[in-house]
């Protein structure tokens, strides 16, 4: 064997050691087993979507539309052709960045999601950054002081905010601090007069970015009550897994060995005890944070608000084919992402989940 033969060969050993350790590693797998995730709900809903009851052709173009120019939007569909011949034309059109024509828009689904989900994802972050400020704070006050007034008053409010679906809570909500007390706006993102150019599509970001102060305040008081009315389930929920984790660790004995040996009770409670129960919760929300999405659809319609959500529910009740296997596409990323993220928070607070992979 030469020895431009023998560097080849060992070349070809160290990348397939490399393929190997790549494929060994958990993320990679964890990524892939996402991507066949999200084939799978392609092809689910993209049967679903087909096989409902109703003409797309003739929903889009109209009762009056002449029978031959709906037959011709049927072939450009290709709605007489197999549902499999259907859904490999959808999946090139896919890989080339597609996601197919509108028949409410008359745009690609891409340029309609790229439009909508900013204005989604604003209120996604506010509600997540209510829900870990409620939900930490009343589970850390309840579990510190098991069955006290603030306890019986968490317990209350988690009862309350599970048994009460976020589109009543956004009802409730926009009737008192809207209409009764007149404290903040009750629909849309931002009120006459003030007018941001769109940069990133998120409004309070874009505002800030113009250097528009009061824009940006505006924007801020549109958000509170949606973001609000999502949070208020998950922060109920989420109290309650963290309150309930708390009580069980600091009777654990490893926290009462601590007690005995006269550490500081606030020491032990927030380094010992809070740590690991956090893990419960930390991926209850992490899951929360990508069904926010699915709640939305309701709270968006209450509060006129332009997301993806309420052109989801246009597209379900217009049978839009394409923008509802996009929308229901961006969910399962959501869940997809969230996921993953919920295996990076998790062993970040457990090392033993850590060393084990």
């Amino acid at each position: 064997m030469t020895n431009q033969e023998t560097d080849s060969a060992i070349n070809l050993g160290g990348a397939s050691k490399k393929l190997s350790t790549l494929l060994d590693n958990y993320y990679v797998r964890k990524i892939a087993y996402s991507a066949l995730t999200l084939l799978g709900i392609s092809i689910l809903i993209f049967i679903i979507a087909r096989i409902l009851p109703g003409d797309p052709a003739r929903l889009a173009l109209g009762p009056r539309a002449p029978e031959d120019v709906v037959e011709q939007y049927r072939q450009a569909l290709r709605l007489h052709e197999p549902l499999y011949v259907q859904y490999f034309a959808w999946l090139m059109d896919v890989f080339h960045g597609r996601l197919g024509i509108s028949l409410v828009t008359f745009r690609d689904v891409t340029t309609d999601i790229a439009e909508f989900l900013p204005a989604t994802i604003e209120l996604l972050i506010f509600s997540l950054v209510i829900d870990v400020i409620g939900a930490f704070t009343l589970g850390v006050l309840s579990g510190r002081r098991p069955n006290s007034v603030i306890d019986n008053f968490v317990r209350i409010f988690a009862y309350a905010g599970i048994a009460i679906p976020s589109f009543v809570w956004a009802i409730i909500l926009q009737l008192v601090l809207a209409s009764w007390l007149d404290l903040l706006p009750a629909y849309g993102r931002l009120s006459l007069g003030y007018d941001v150019r769109r940069i990133t599509g998120l409004v309070t970001l874009d505002s800030l970015l113009q250097a528009n102060i009061p824009a940006f305040f505006d924007a801020v008081g549109h958000l509170i009550i949606p973001s609000l009315a999502l949070a208020i389930g998950t922060i109920a929920q989420e109290a309650r897994i963290l309150r309930a984790n708390l009580i069980e660790n600091v009777n654990k004995d490893y926290v009462l060995n601590m007690y005995s040996h006269g550490l500081p009770s606030s020491v032990i409670f927030f380094k010992y005890a809070l740590k690991p129960s956090m893990i419960p919760t930390v991926t209850i929300m992490t899951l929360d944070m990508a069904s926010l999405i699915g709640n939305a659809f309701l709270v968006e319609v209450i509060f006129n608000w332009p997301g993806l959500s309420r052109y989801g529910i246009t597209a379900m009740l217009r049978k839009d084919l394409n923008a509802i296997v996009g929308v229901v596409l961006v969910i399962g990323l959501a869940y997809t992402l969230a996921s993953i993220v919920i295996d990076l928070l998790v062993a970040r607070l457990d090392p033993r989940v850590r060393y084990k992979r």
